[in-house]
């Protein structure tokens, strides 16, 4: 048996018997020479033709079946339950497949060389001297303490710097120990998801795909409600019946409207919860951003926020205030969950905070996507002249709408703008209810001679599809 394993005790090692032992099996089994089904040497006649130790097999068969690729059945030995990989790869296609079921934007298809996808900043903008002078100085003053597991609603310096400056920018009400930090708005709304009892959670419609995606794979059921132009339509929201809605109040994504204030008194009337999703207030070009909800209700607002418009997607840092009679079931499940974020970025970002470097990165980053918004709204107006911009001067998006249109499908423009190079998504991949055409296109990450030039292949490819 061992033979046809191939496993040869003359090339074991004098230390490391078991991870050799396991190695070989595992290869044995990847490579087909065993298939589900196929039983494994009993652990004492293994053990005697390779002259190891029989707790040697016996572990090495533990170690296979924590792997999920044999199973101990009583009466039958150790049976391959499967096939698996061979260690480092994956089944062809298997990955990608998974990622593209997710509709993680990690790579532009083939034929795109203008990728406007709504939500990512321009990454080229990443801070990287000031991150460096900032993870020297957070590296400097670090403790052995600080090294340590710590507390899962994140480094209490981060704490303290970002409910000052939430105070100070977005007019939010927070201790210190009222902020949670987690892995961007995704994990925070993944909490409330698992914490918030009730039969649903409300959500704007058209409204965020990714955050309805996000309740829904956590076991919410959602709701969409309807949003014009002043927001949510509360109204709508209140004959629901539902007791949670999230809402996007300073820059709806992806109408880009504000919620009006007749609608903002209507909601903190309402007694639900408002999950606060406030992604990118940070991105108001024409005036200061409205304040945030949860400085008028504290007590019934779970405000969300994160750095990923601002500083980059993957640094994975964000932060979530919530009433207090459900933060102790929060950092429950934040702890649960993961222990709490890496604490090193947290160390870092509170120094970008208190240094003020943030606060000037923001600054010249508006700069820039005021001229990038600019330019690609002065090349629509040449290019699609029949196309209408909603929303307010804000945000790393637009939504343009097609009255003259009639009823040709928004996924049929998108498509004709991918035929011409450039990617865009239709809104009605952010609708729960049919409504009309629009666009949804993302300015952040190229620069206006690109912005301009992808708004002429726009205008030229969707020439072709008028009516």
């Amino acid at each position: 048996m061992s033979d046809f394993l191939e496993l040869r005790p003359e090339t074991a090692p004098a230390k490391g018997l078991t991870a050799w032992l396991t190695d070989g099996l595992r290869a044995a089994i990847t490579g087909g020479r065993l298939t589900p089904g196929d039983r494994l040497p009993p652990t004492r006649l293994l053990a005697g033709e390779l002259r190891v130790s029989r707790g040697v097999v016996v572990e090495a068969y533990q170690r296979l079946t924590d792997e999920g690729l044999v199973t101990a059945r009583t009466g039958s030995g150790t049976v391959v339950t499967g096939r698996g990989t061979q260690q480092g790869q994956r089944p062809a296609g298997d990955r990608r497949r998974t990622l593209d079921t997710l509709r993680l934007p990690l790579s532009t298809p083939d034929g795109i060389d203008l990728n406007l996808s709504p939500g990512v900043p321009d990454l080229s903008a990443f801070p990287r001297a000031a991150w460096l002078r900032a993870e020297r100085a957070a590296l400097s003053r670090v403790t052995g303490a600080d090294l340590g597991y710590g507390d899962p609603g994140g480094v209490p310096g981060l704490r303290v710097e970002l409910a000052r400056w939430l105070g100070r920018t977005r007019g939010v009400r927070a201790e210190a120990d009222d902020v949670l930090v987690c892995a961007g708005v995704a994990q925070g709304l993944a909490l409330l998801a698992r914490v918030v009892t009730g039969s649903a959670f409300a959500v704007e419609d058209p409204g965020s795909r990714g955050a309805a995606d996000q309740l829904t794979y956590w076991g919410t059921r959602v709701v969409g409600v309807p949003v014009d132009e002043q927001g949510m339509r509360v109204d709508d929201l209140i004959a629901t019946g539902l007791t949670t809605a999230v809402l996007t109040p300073a820059h709806q994504f992806p109408t880009g409207v504000v919620l009006s204030p007749e609608r903002r008194r209507a909601l903190l009337r309402w007694p639900g919860l408002i999950v606060e999703d406030d992604y990118d207030a940070e991105h108001r070009y024409d005036r200061a951003p409205v304040a945030a909800l949860q400085g008028s209700a504290p007590d019934r607002v779970a405000y969300l926020g994160s750095v990923s418009k601002s500083l980059a997607p993957a640094m994975r840092l964000g932060w979530l205030i919530a009433p207090r009679r459900l933060q102790p079931d929060l950092l429950a499940a934040k702890h649960a969950s993961d222990l709490g974020n890496p604490a090193l970025p947290q160390l870092v970002l509170a120094e970008l905070l208190a240094s003020g470097d943030y606060e000037r990165h923001l600054r010249a980053v508006r700069t820039r996507q005021r001229r990038r918004r600019d330019a690609l709204l002065t090349a629509l107006r040449a290019h699609l002249p029949g196309a209408r911009v909603a929303g307010v001067a804000a945000g790393l998006h637009l939504l343009i709408t097609f009255p003259g249109y009639g009823d040709i499908a928004d996924t049929v423009l998108a498509e004709a703008a991918a035929a011409e190079g450039v990617l865009v998504q239709p809104l009605s991949w952010h609708r729960r209810r049919p409504g009309p055409p629009g666009l949804v296109i993302g300015y952040a990450a190229h620069p206006p001679d690109r912005l301009a030039e992808a708004a002429e292949r726009i205008g030229r490819a969707l020439s072709r599809r008028a009516p």
